[in-house]
């Protein structure tokens, strides 16, 4: 048999075993999957080079000695329908997903669907959902047989949490392309090879892959489809890596056939030539900046942005998200730690007035700026600070970034507390400032601001919360850690930080769920890169921070999609007497506050950050008590400057929002078909059904009630599957639950999650190949009991239906459907979920072995006069199919049925069960 006589669906003989043909990928090769295997066996055979000759083959009936019981019929009922991935519905990756998406967040999915090459900018809010957007038109397009190779861009500290998301909730299995793992994913690779053609699926980290050589290298064997995370931090108009990574975007986007999702929750952050480069990488089109409505349509075909609000009230998902508490916590500074401050400002101001030209005092300004806020912070940080100023002179471009946080949203080496400038004359002062600091570090239960905030973490536990407490530099986070351990014995409080590598970091966080009572104390580093939400819903910002949108990024590693807690709660800490804290409220958070509460959206520093900055020094030394502060620098018109300046960020905001809203899609139309499909591969009840069912077969104590939900032992589970189930790092027990949003601590199980989906492949395997599973007997695929759910005898057929579907010309693809049709002696009584049903009726007496065996062996005679009414509903199927693809294309194009589907019979008679009626 030659690759051209073979179609998609047909049944094969090779190598000893039956396959499904699932494609032709190459010319002369055929892509096959074992007939009783899964997705993850599929290979690709040269028929003409095989010593046996591949040959047609049929699927074998159910016969009286695989006879098993009514338990074992609606396992194999379920098993099969949660095992099959290429669902026949119009949204071909449902089968593929691990998680329940909203309405909301169709509507990308459903732009993407409109275009030929997809070209989008996802810049929904923090915490929405943009990687579980991004990831379900990445897996549609893989299941629509559109994309075979894709790579996700992102900064380093994001690479990790994208092979994650990829592999949890989306079934891909991706590779990380790191400086440190590039060399051993490059070993071994023939010369002509590189990473990027080797492994169809990658993750790359943006400051690996944006130096010139390499740069060079992915963009020839750049895969035809690439999602850039942080699109943002590649358009700024700095030197250095954010050109570079520019240039490579650019280059990407100049093939006009990739498709390119860039995601961001900050895509117009006040630079507009930024936000121009951004827009003109979907089009170039979209390049100059206009606001004529020809220009408006083309930008909405590419562009989605929802803020929260947006989502709860337009969109009726307030149940998507947590109940936000929000909340201010002053304290006020006394003795030693008041006087402090004054003490290191009055140093500063006298490092200033000696300070001789204009570069002098411009150090002076932002290394007075750089020491204030490290001693805001805590003492710990102070002394560091200080001891750094010891050791060099930092310059003024090294200075401002760290300050105002504008580091590229990378935060692996920003939470050190900054060298600032040092005069020759300063060493005795400095000497005793650091004395000082070390003093009061010295002692922490005297630290007013670590006082209020072991109150206020004690008044979050008494609530079942679990804390996150932000700081901004390390020594701030270790005294505070180590405060935290001494007053919460019984809590897990660990601390994670910069020095502390991203693998460190996450190995740190995940070893916490083991934990029912938790505390965190962080950096910035963790407001990106590793999402909090399933173990944390409470943030306590310990430090203010001088970047409102890094306060907004902190609370949403918690208040984000997903998290389970009825209400998250977050803390804004601020020394009410503290000249920094006072003038930081003022000139910055103050500022946008009024903007969020205006617009619904946090704002960054402005642009024009130096006024800012400006208003921020003239404030701070207003507060001050020192008589000669006053006349330290020269602040010119600074507040009013400064005013303008988040006045003028305002409008761009307000202007944003009315040309950029997306509202034209509504997903309603579509989303009963979504529902459909979701319940033809199998609902939440049906995978807390199976799953308990096949536990219970298994395994001696594998499940058990807990409450409202379930604990799992994974320990216990047969030796393979056991194995396979480590692999994914599921050991020991765990507490589960079905239910779409479960309560904190307890974990989803959904159709694909690995507990169901390898029970389900182990169950369907193992009925079609009884030789390839462990443990206990594989099930059967035949039966007979009686039954008062039935008034006439029955034949139930369990079905597997194949089709081949081809949308819009594209290759020919397989789709499969897991069903049932119900047959009296008069002829067919119920199909799909009604016969599925007829199992479920539970039965009233047992039959003889002897009479088993007739009754199948009967059934097994009338099949064959079945198959006219098995090939009219298989027919029926594949016109509503039809239907459901045309009605969604209609949604997403407007244009006209262009739809293929066609039945592939006969139809693979899964199982036979006989239901005799129970006599009166």
């Amino acid at each position: 048999m030659t690759p051209a006589q073979l179609q998609t669906g047909d049944l094969v003989t090779a190598r000893g075993r039956e396959w499904i043909v699932l494609g032709k990928p190459g010319e002369g090769l055929v892509r096959v999957r074992p007939l009783s295997g899964s997705e993850e066996d599929a290979i690709t055979f040269a028929p003409t080079l095989e010593a046996v000759p591949m040959t047609t083959a049929s699927f074998t009936l159910p016969t009286a000695e695989q006879r098993d019981t009514q338990d074992a019929a609606r396992l194999l009922a379920d098993g099969l329908r949660l095992s099959l991935r290429r669902g026949a519905g119009p949204f071909r990756s449902a089968a593929h997903l691990g998680v329940e998406p909203r309405a909301y967040q169709l509507v990308p999915l459903l732009m993407a669907l409109r275009q030929d090459v997809k070209r989008l900018l996802i810049a929904d809010d923090v915490g929405i959902g943009k990687t579980i957007e991004a990831g379900m038109i990445l897996r549609e397009m893989m299941d629509r047989g559109e994309v075979d190779r894709f790579t996700v861009l992102c900064p380093p500290h994001l690479v990790e949490q994208w092979v994650e998301e990829l592999a949890t909730k989306f079934d891909i299995d991706a590779v990380a392309v790191t400086s440190a793992r590039a060399r051993s994913l490059e070993r071994g690779l023939a010369l002509s090879e590189s990473i990027f053609t080797a492994y169809l699926a990658t993750v790359v980290s943006l400051d690996y892959i944006k130096a010139e050589g390499r740069r060079a290298e992915f963009a020839r064997a750049c895969p035809s489809f690439v999602i850039v995370d942080e699109a943002h931090s590649c358009v700024g108009g700095g030197e250095g890596g954010t050109q570079q990574r520019y240039a490579l975007l650019r280059e990407l986007a100049d093939d006009p056939a990739r498709h390119l999702l860039l995601l961001t929750a900050t895509p117009h952050s006040g630079d507009q030539d930024a936000y121009q480069r951004l827009l003109g990488l979907l089009d170039p089109s979209l390049a100059a900046p206009d606001s004529g409505e020809p220009w408006r349509r083309r930008l909405a075909r590419h562009f989605v942005q929802r803020r929260r609000p947006d989502i709860q009230d337009g969109w009726g998902e307030a149940r998507a998200f947590a109940r936000a508490q929000t909340k201010e916590l002053p304290f006020e500074l006394t003795g030693a730690h008041q006087a402090f401050q004054e003490d290191v400002l009055d140093y500063c101001v006298g490092v200033a007035t000696r300070a001789d030209g204009e570069r002098a005092r411009r150090l002076a300004f932002w290394g007075t700026l750089a020491l204030m806020r490290c001693v805001g912070s805590s003492p710990a940080a102070a002394a560091s600070a200080l001891r750094n100023r010891l050791g060099g002179v930092a310059e003024e471009a090294a200075l401002e970034p760290i300050l105002m946080d504008e580091d590229e949203g990378t935060f692996s080496d920003t939470d050190v507390e900054p060298a600032t400038a040092l005069d020759t004359e300063e060493r005795d002062a400095l000497e005793a400032l650091i004395a000082a600091a070390d003093a009061l570090a010295a002692q922490p239960d005297e630290d007013p601001k670590l006082r209020a905030l072991i109150r206020e973490v004690k008044a979050l536990i008494a609530k079942d919360a679990r804390p996150v407490v932000f700081c901004r530099f390390i020594s701030t986070a270790e005294a505070v850690g180590a405060a935290l351990q001494s007053e919460f014995r019984k809590h897990d409080v660990e601390v994670v930080t910069g020095r502390l590598t991203p693998e460190e970091r996450r190995a740190r966080v995940e070893a916490m769920g083991d934990s029912p009572q938790r505390i965190l104390v962080a950096t910035d580093c963790l407001s990106e890169g590793i999402n909090l939400q399933m173990l944390f819903d409470a943030v306590i910002h310990y430090d203010l921070n001088w970047n409102p949108t890094r306060h907004q990024q902190r609370e949403g590693r918690v208040d984000r999609f997903g998290q389970q807690s009825e209400t998250v709660w977050s803390v804004m800490m601020f020394g009410e007497n503290s000249m920094i804290d006072g003038a930081v409220i003022d000139v910055i958070t103050e500022k946008a506050k009024r903007i969020r509460e205006a617009t619904g959206v946090t704002v960054p520093v402005p642009e024009d950050s130096a006024s800012v900055t400006t208003a921020l020094m003239q404030a701070m030394l207003l507060r001050s008590n020192s008589p000669r502060a006053q006349g330290a620098f020269d602040f010119g018109g600074a507040a009013p400057a400064a005013e303008t300046a988040w006045r003028d960020a305002e409008e761009m905001v307000k202007k944003s929002r009315a040309i950029f809203a997306q509202n034209a899609l509504k997903p309603d139309e579509v989303l009963p078909e979504w529902r459909r499909m979701r319940a033809l591969n199998g609902g939440a009840e049906e995978v807390e059904r199976f799953t308990r069912r096949a536990l219970s077969r298994v395994t001696q104590g594998g499940i058990a009630p807990e409450g409202q939900h379930w604990r799992v032992n994974y320990g216990v589970l047969p030796q393979r599957l056991r194995e396979r189930l480590e692999a994914r790092g599921l050991t020991g027990t765990r507490a589960i639950s079905f239910a779409d949003l479960p309560p904190p601590d307890v974990a989803h199980v959904g159709r694909v999650h690995p507990l169901v989906a390898m029970l389900a492949e182990t169950m369907a395997e193992g009925a079609l190949d009884p030789g390839g599973v462990d443990g206990d007997a594989p099930l059967g695929r035949a039966g007979a009991w009686r039954t008062r759910g039935v008034p006439k005898l029955t034949t139930v057929l369990l079905l597997r239906l194949r089709f081949t579907l081809v949308t819009s010309g594209r290759r020919k693809l397989l789709a499969e459907e897991a069903t049932a049709l119900a047959f009296d002696v008069d002829g067919e009584v119920a199909s799909g979920a009604d016969a599925l049903a007829l199992l479920e009726a539970d039965a009233s007496g047992n039959l003889d072995p002897a009479v088993i065996a007739r009754q199948v062996e009967g059934a097994r005679g009338r099949v064959e006069g079945y198959q006219p009414v098995i090939a009219a509903y298989a027919e029926d199927r594949a016109r509503v199919l039809r239907e459901d693809h045309d009605r969604v294309k209609s949604a997403t194009r407007g244009e006209g049925a262009t739809t293929e589907v066609a039945p592939v019979l006969p139809a693979d008679v899964i199982g036979l069960y006989v239901l005799v009626p129970e006599a009166n």
